[in-house]
């Protein structure tokens, strides 16, 4: 059975980095797109960055282009988020999700695109 689990979340001063680890199981990295998505309290699911599994393209909002990097280690089946200049706006749950996109070596931020979602990790900027 698929499974996700997010880590790496917490707290940190605005300007700070962070790095989320999205560990799978039950499946093999190269045959999907994994993409890592954010809700803040009150508002929608907003997809931050995607990348396939074999080929490794990558895909990100605009709203953490710059900021932001998606990477993989398919000896682990592990994608990670690495976060920089983090920003109070970037405060939110972190979700990682995996898509059979990736046998197309096609990427989303679409969440209907997803349809294996990890638990969610916090991730705090604030001072």
């Amino acid at each position: 059975q698929l499974q996700l689990v997010e880590s790496g979340g917490g707290l940190v001063q605005p300007g700070g980095s962070l790095r989320l680890s999205c560990a799978g199981s039950g499946f093999t990295l190269d045959t999907y797109a994994i993409g890592w998505f954010r809700q803040a309290p009150g508002k929608g699911r907003e997809g931050v960055s995607c990348i396939t599994g074999r080929t490794g393209n990558t895909i990100y909002a605009d709203s953490v282009k710059g900021r932001f990097t998606i990477s993989k280690d398919n000896a682990k089946n592990t994608v990670y988020l690495q976060m920089s200049s983090l920003k109070p706006e970037d405060t939110a749950v972190y979700y990682c999700a995996a898509s059979l996109l990736g046998l197309f070596g096609r990427c989303s931020l679409s969440s209907a695109q997803f349809g294996s979602w990890g638990q969610g990790t916090q991730v705090t900027v604030s001072s």
